[in-house]
């Protein structure tokens, strides 16, 4: 299998900004450190809509599935529940050439 990236945009609440922000920092070195992580990014936008974005670049997509297993990560799925204003926008990529 080839690997695979993933760009999430997340929209928190304003009143949840900072939570979810605080949210995806607790998880950096742990999901740093998962065995099929290449690279997992926080950034903000340049400019300051509310959004949160993650850059990820996974071994393959077991690797991601894995990632989502995580009782860490599905602490943080449940509490986005309240704290987003929509859902994740999830976009998974392969690299073409």
């Amino acid at each position: 299998m080839t690997e695979l990236s993933v760009f999430a945009t997340i929209r928190p609440k304003p009143e949840h900004k900072s939570d979810a922000l605080a949210a995806i920092e607790g998880i950096l070195s742990a999901t740093r450190a998962e065995p099929g992580c290449h690279r997992f990014e926080l950034n903000v936008g340049v400019e300051d809509t509310g959004a949160l974005y993650l850059v990820e670049h996974w071994a393959d997509d077991a690797a991601l599935d894995a990632h989502y297993d995580m009782d860490y990560i599905k602490r943080v799925f449940a509490a986005y529940e309240d704290w987003l204003a929509e859902p994740v926008e999830i976009v998974r990529m392969r690299r073409h050439a």
